[in-house]
């Protein structure tokens, strides 16, 4: 039932909707004569004469319909008349004037909602309203606009995170330079303390450290326990003269030391059958092999090859190396009558390859052997000077040579020995040594020492395990016995070194140098047949286990 008076009359004033109530149902101003007047008390309000309506205009626009909206706030300093905005339809609220009153009155009460007539243009239906929210709730109801910064991102947070991220990378980076700093101390604290040690243990080695150096104070670069050597021999062959001159050339690289040791034709070794014989016999007889082992087993040192070395070749090898130059004891006539000396003597002289073979093979009349050795030495120690130290260039200067080497040392190794020693000759460390050896051909009792232990570290104990000992003998039965008791040892399973004339002596004495050989001079004593008092500790010759001296009590088996 629509509450208008009259809803079908065209003259009579139509109501203006002013909002909706909690059912949705619009709400229409009512007239001045029975409408209260708005209970907010203004005291600066002006007054503003009420708006009447004279009849129905059907050509008056009327106003749509509008959207219900918040009630209009109370402005204590606002003005009669101003337009209120209205967030939700864009429509504005006239503000109705109040009549200024002498006191506030009470609030009336609510009007009672009137309900919109069924034929009001622009009304929606019931159904298809929103119900207006309660004034509590529309009090406490905020909308998205006043909390925009929450959904538009701020450039000032993002410049925030970017910055933390900034001072959190540089920290990091801070942190892993610090890192890097102190493995970098770390590594060149030790890189500076094995520099040190590798120092110090050089310097101790080579004996530069005070109180290292050898008690003679010869310089030279001592070492104890076991040493690290390379020894091959080497054999000059004269073709012209039909001599041979024979040296042992040793790499010590414990020492870092190199020598060559001279060897005299004159002294007694063992041939392949066990007798005794001179080295230059051996070295015609029993070739490179024979007399390697014989030299080896006489020394008691280990020789790696055989180095046959032949006057044209060492004439070749001179020239390969441009020469050599060498201090000189005597001067070397030429072949040739009239001709000047192929050598002069003197200091420093320079030889090409036929001067050097000249110098290396010359013994003049009655001169001992010893002298020509030590030529022959001077030769050497000048090629190695002037040898390369580098293997591979040493190796394609024993090609050039096109000599046919022994298959014990070919010539990759023979060059790599060659230019160890070469290394040493270089910078100094490189000396000359004759083996000392008696009238008779037997070592002397320095050659143990100077020579054997000390420079070719030959054994001076027991030997070992399953080695045959060796026996060496020294006639002196006036009875040339020396080869009857050669058979006697060979087949008694000993070694038999070499023998020697002595000076005719009544007894025989058996000695040993080692308390561990006194077991083997005892076997030695009774497969001669001489007795048991005879075995004596004394010093035996060079490396020899065993030396027995024979006496004229000394029976040669099968002479009566």
């Amino acid at each position: 039932m629509n509450d208008q008076q009259h809803p079908y009359d065209p003259y009579y004033p139509q109501p203006q909707i002013i909002g909706y109530d909690e059912y949705g149902q619009p709400v229409y101003q009512q007239p001045q004569a029975q409408q209260q007047p708005a209970q907010h008390y203004d005291p600066y309000a002006g007054q503003q004469q009420p708006q009447q309506t004279y009849g129905y205009d059907p050509y008056a626009q009327q106003p749509p319909a509008q959207e219900p909206g918040p009630p209009p706030q109370y402005d204590p300093y606002g003005q009669q008349g101003y337009a209120y905005p209205s967030y939700d339809t864009g429509q504005q609220w006239a503000a109705q004037p109040e009549p200024v009153q002498a006191a506030p009155a009470a609030p009336a009460p609510p009007a009672a909602p009137v309900a919109a007539p069924a034929g009001v243009p622009g009304q929606r239906p019931a159904s298809e309203r929103p119900a207006p929210a309660r004034q509590d709730e529309d009090d406490r109801a905020y909308r998205t606009e006043q909390f925009s910064f929450i959904e538009e991102p701020d450039e000032d947070s993002e410049d925030v995170i970017d910055w933390l991220k900034f001072t959190e990378s540089r920290s990091e980076r801070r942190e892993e330079a610090r890192r890097r700093g102190r493995n970098r101390i770390v590594a060149l604290v030790v890189v500076l303390v094995l520099a040190v040690a590798g120092g110090v243990g050089y310097l101790w080695s080579a004996g530069l450290l005070p109180g290292s150096s050898d008690p003679e104070g010869k310089g030279g670069n001592a070492a104890t326990g076991p040493q690290q050597r390379d020894t091959i021999v080497v054999h000059l062959h004269d073709l012209k003269h039909g001599t041979t001159s024979t040296a042992l050339l040793v790499d010590n690289a414990t020492t870092r030391q190199g020598t060559t040791i001279l060897l005299p034709n004159s002294v007694v070794v063992a041939d392949a059958e066990g007798a005794g014989t001179t080295l230059g016999k051996s070295v015609e007889d029993d070739g490179s092999s024979g007399t390697r082992e014989a030299i080896g087993n006489l020394l008691g040192a280990k020789i790696t090859g055989t180095w046959r070395l032949d006057t044209p070749y060492l004439e070749n090898l001179v020239e390969s190396v441009s020469g050599i130059e060498i201090d000189t004891d005597t001067d070397v006539p030429d072949t040739k009558k009239g001709a000047e000396p192929l050598v002069r003597k003197g200091e420093k002289q320079t030889l090409n390859g036929r001067a050097a073979v000249a110098y290396a093979t010359y013994r003049a009349p009655g001169e001992a052997e010893a002298k020509q050795l030590q030529r022959f030495g001077g030769v050497m120690y000048g090629v190695l000077r002037k040898f390369s130290s580098d293997p591979e260039a040493a190796t394609l200067t024993i090609e050039t040579l096109q000599q046919i080497l022994d298959p014990s040392l070919p010539e990759k190794d023979l060059a790599a020995s060659l230019a160890k020693l070469a290394e040493h000759a270089k910078i100094g460390d490189y000396k000359t040594a004759l083996l000392p050896v008696g009238q008779d051909g037997a070592l002397t009792e320095g050659a143990s020492d100077s020579v054997v232990k000390d420079i070719l570290g030959g054994r001076l104990t027991a030997p070992e395990a399953g080695e045959v000992p060796r026996v060496s003998v020294r006639d002196g039965s006036g009875k040339k016995a020396a080869e009857a008791a050669r058979i006697v040892l060979i087949n008694g399973g000993f070694t038999f070194v070499g023998g020697a004339d002595a000076e005719t002596r009544e007894e025989s004495q058996v000695l040993y140098g080692d308390d561990a050989q006194k077991e083997t001079a005892t076997e030695v004593a009774k497969t001669l047949g001489l007795p048991a008092s005879s075995v004596e500790k004394g010093k035996p010759s060079g490396t020899i286990a065993v030396t027995v001296i024979l006496g004229q009590d000394y029976k040669v088996p099968g002479s009566q």
